[in-house]
């Protein structure tokens, strides 16, 4: 059984697909213990709750550095003896001692076909760069940011008068399919990390 923590700061959206995937029988193997938040007023907090998911706040103004908070934040994953964390929304960047905590088992989503427009506002980047397709990507974390080694991409068109907002919508659920796709095949053991590539082993 794979023991799942998931990291989120906003609604949670990705979290409810994953957690609605695993609900429906659709991600075997897996056992979603803890969602941890670094907002208190988080939706995702309310989005494991109505699941059974255990919802924990740790707000970094109640630690004296960055570092003390997310020790906390390892701490809280460890004691629940997690072995997959995925970043649902997670709008904290993870430091090297945090990555090394969990070598190969931390999962983020992003809105845009990496390597292209990482960051911030990807959606926004890509409406402003004038590309045909955009889309979403699940990869592995590394000390980069958005350069870990891809999983799956799913591809979505830029049309002519997109905003911001309606790319992303269209990419939300692009995001809300791959991304319980990519926690199953982790959870049955068919991704192999060799370099930049991540080997998907046939079911």
């Amino acid at each position: 059984m794979t023991r799942i923590g998931t990291l989120a700061s906003g609604r949670g959206s990705n979290f409810n697909a994953l957690v609605a995937a695993w609900k429906r029988g659709s991600i075997p193997g897996a056992e979603f213990v803890v969602l941890v938040s670094d907002q208190p007023g988080a939706g995702a907090l309310d989005v494991a709750r109505g699941f059974g998911v255990e919802a924990v706040t740790l707000p970094p103004r109640d630690f004296p550095s960055r570092e003390a908070h997310e020790d906390a934040v390892i701490a809280a994953l460890r004691d629940r003896k997690i072995d997959l964390v995925c970043l649902a929304g997670y709008m904290r960047i993870l430091s090297p001692k945090f990555i090394a905590a969990f070598p190969g088992r931390i999962l983020n989503i992003h809105p845009a076909l990496l390597p292209s427009f990482p960051g911030l506002h990807a959606q926004k980047q890509a409406v402003e760069y004038g590309v045909k397709v955009s889309g979403a990507t699940v990869h592995f974390v590394d000390a980069g940011c958005d350069t870990g080694p891809v999983i799956v991409q799913a591809a979505v068109p830029v049309l002519d008068g997109d905003t911001e907002e309606t790319l992303g919508t269209r990419i939300l659920k692009e995001e809300h399919r791959i991304y319980p796709e990519a926690v199953r095949m982790f959870c049955q053991g068919r991704l192999k990390i060799s370099g930049r590539h991540v080997r998907i082993t046939p079911e």
